[in-house]
């Protein structure tokens, strides 16, 4: 039977992958001077940051199904932490960007601001993903075993 907790798993890749490819396609828009790269890059930042949503909300969702105590409840805290930090700063980026596009002043240094903040937002998935990792691989955090 399907859980709901289940759900956080499926969505976590989305907000890692999109928000990395986003940054990429950022830094080849301002590299080569390519609207088509900042217009994904935009794309791709806004679908990371509600991703990074859905993926925070689930994961809150599933983590009231484990019994925390001790290191489990460290690393939960720490993912956790790590976690809400990247939405918020994906949202940020998200909401500086739309600003900066809306008002047509998405140039000079606020791009070049724009960018910094993107990759700070970048950088916090990537933390928040390396925590994730830790507790299912290191601590089976929601792996049910099964014998026989």
């Amino acid at each position: 039977m399907f859980e709901l907790s289940h759900v956080h798993p499926m969505l976590v890749h989305f907000p890692i992958a999109l928000l990395i490819l986003g940054f990429l396609s950022e830094i080849v828009a301002l590299a080569f001077k390519k609207t088509f790269f900042a217009d994904a890059a935009f794309l791709l930042l806004i679908t990371g940051a509600l991703g990074a949503v859905a993926a925070v909300l689930s994961g809150l969702y599933a983590a009231r199904g484990l019994e925390e105590a001790g290191t489990l409840k460290q690393a939960v805290d720490m993912h956790e932490g790590a976690a809400e930090l990247a939405m918020w700063l994906a949202v940020l980026a998200a909401i500086f960007r739309t600003a900066l596009v809306l008002t047509r002043k998405y140039t000079g240094s606020l791009r070049y601001l724009s960018a910094v903040i993107f990759l700070v937002a970048v950088l916090a998935v990537a933390r928040a993903g390396y925590y994730g990792g830790e507790l299912v691989f290191k601590h089976a955090a929601g792996v049910t075993f099964q014998l026989g």
